[in-house]
């Protein structure tokens, strides 16, 4: 049988997790035997077939910065953005498919394939990141049975090798993103409340933070640019990730800084450190508030935090979370490998749901008594134009259909009318979004629908959506009185539409690339 697992696709690194025999999730090193790799790629000057991935892609960086790319994580889902190189031009879904490949080959040993996976995603990402997410693991050659949110994914780590009850809160800081969520456990029970998240809000941002004292210190000496160019700005990053990483453990962190008008030393204490970065860490308090206050909880109802990603390692990070809820988080053998580790356990969860009869006993025995319900990190609904009731004039709004924190699988249905005599063209839009204010929601699809012609207005359609278990949304339109449906599978906005035929064709023309 072929391997379970599960992979956190990281913005600065990323893991691949199997289950072994009796249903424990085991990292697998990749081929330099480290075990992370680096989401970096670096495109070979010398030989355009060839895609470098990983710590050598980090280290080319500082040679050419102009066909490195780094964090692609943080564009996943937008279609305006494109890395163009030797005249083509790579999207974020082909290149996450690129580092996924990578993990591909190099934890495939021997028989023991990788094909069924469940990637990890932070639990804020809408649709159209998650739809991007999948898209990337078809076109690496994977079959993605399910996406699971990173949080949940280390609570299911945490749950199943330590003792965790009651109201537990996962604070996951990781290299680009934030998320914190809220759940109830109990024994290896474990309820999603809800959860709330920034996709801007990271590792990297810290790292920034110290870039920007770096060049301060310099321009502070020389009245000059520390940064003349890319490779320089490439340098100094991995300068200021070195710092920020230095500072966890000791107080101070010293650096040589060869500029265009000279060198000097430089210190950066853990006071400037931190000064810098209150403003992010403030950021990350008040999706905290919001959380609680969706979970109705106080700081003090709050059982147990755990630590997931490796920017939880910041001293400061720490103190503050001990200060808001009166005892220390606590924290995983290695907080940047439980997502990859509870990913690969959703992933046994899942073929245990689907596939019960090809799993192997051991595993089956291992994940029995895991049992596990998530919710809807966001609210789904569509676009209507009803009357108001004071003016009699119809109004457009955005009326939810699924309410965020729903608990999945869930189904919902609503039913709206058609507007005119002779209708028949109708725009379905779905939306995603807590707003009934139309501009203050996201619009994930939209679709044409063909009514029947020749009617009144006023006629019935039913719109039923449905969440399942491995966070994908279907969403029904049927005129009720033809029968007439639309089904609708959510997929990326029209400007940067995908197929999954789209996406093998994809992964065909990408194998002629050398991933190393």
């Amino acid at each position: 049988m072929a391997n379970i697992v599960g992979i956190d696709l990281g913005t600065t690194f990323s893991a691949l997790a199997i289950l072994n025999a009796i249903g424990k999730p085991e990292i697998v090193p990749n081929a330099d035997g480290e075990r992370l790799t680096p989401s970096a790629i670096f495109f070979d000057e010398e030989n355009s077939d060839i895609i470098r991935v990983g710590i050598e892609a980090v280290n080319s960086r500082r040679l050419n910065a102009e066909r490195s790319v780094r964090w692609v994580k943080r564009n996943m889902g937008d279609s305006k953005y494109h890395k163009r190189i030797d005249k083509k031009d790579w999207t974020p879904v082909e290149l996450s498919s690129l580092i996924l490949k990578k993990l591909k080959q190099d934890c495939s040993v021997g028989d023991d394939q990788i094909n069924d996976v469940v990637i990890s995603v932070p639990a804020h990402f809408d649709e159209v990141r998650r739809k991007a997410t999948m898209d990337a693991g078809i076109m690496a050659g994977l079959n993605v049975i399910g996406i699971v949110n990173e949080p949940v994914a280390a609570a299911l780590y945490y749950a199943t090798t330590r003792e965790v009850s009651g109201k537990v809160l996962v604070y996951d800081l990781g290299g680009g993103t934030f998320d914190v969520t809220i759940m109830d456990v109990k024994g290896h029970r474990m309820d999603i409340i809800c959860s709330q998240g920034d996709h801007a809000l990271g590792g990297v941002d810290f790292d920034q933070k110290i870039l920007e004292l770096l060049e301060q210190c310099y321009r502070d000496k020389f009245k000059s640019e520390l940064i003349s160019s890319e490779e320089d700005r490439a340098k100094y990053e991995d300068e200021a990730e070195d710092i920020k990483k230095t500072l966890s453990r000791r107080p101070v962190a010293k650096k040589l800084l060869y500029g265009p008008a000279g060198s000097m030393k430089v210190e950066i204490t853990r006071e400037m450190f931190e000064e810098a970065i209150s403003s992010l860490m403030s950021r990350t308090d008040i999706l905290m508030e919001v959380a609680l206050e969706e979970a109705k909880l106080k700081p003090s109802e709050i059982g147990k935090v755990l630590l997931v990603g490796g920017s939880t390692r910041i001293p400061l990070v720490q103190q503050r979370l001990e200060k808001m809820f009166g005892s220390a988080p606590e924290t995983a053998v290695n907080v940047d490998e439980c997502v990859a580790l509870g990913s690969a356990l959703h992933a046994g969860l899942t073929m245990l749901r689907e596939k019960s009869d090809v799993m192997p006993a051991g595993v089956s025995n291992g994940l029995k008594d895991i049992n596990l319900t998530d919710v809807c990190n966001h609210s789904y609904g569509t676009i209507c134009a009803p009357i108001d009731k004071n003016t009699g004039k119809r109004v457009i709004e955005n009326r939810i259909i699924l309410k965020k924190n729903t608990p999945l699988p869930c189904e919902s249905s609503q039913m709206f009318y058609t507007l005119s005599e002779g209708q028949t063209d109708l725009e379905v839009t779905i939306t995603q979004g807590e707003d009934t204010a139309v501009e203050y929601v996201n619009k994930i699809a939209t679709h044409k629908f063909k009514l029947p012609p020749k009617r009144p207005a006023d006629r019935p359609i039913k719109v039923t959506y449905i969440y399942d278990v491995n966070q994908r949304m279907h969403c029904k339109f049927e005129d009720v009185e033809s029968g007439k449906v639309l089904e609708v599978d959510l997929c990326l906005d029209k400007k940067d539409e995908t197929s999954k035929g789209d996406v093998k064709s994809k992964n065909k023309k990408l194998q002629s690339f050398k991933v190393e």
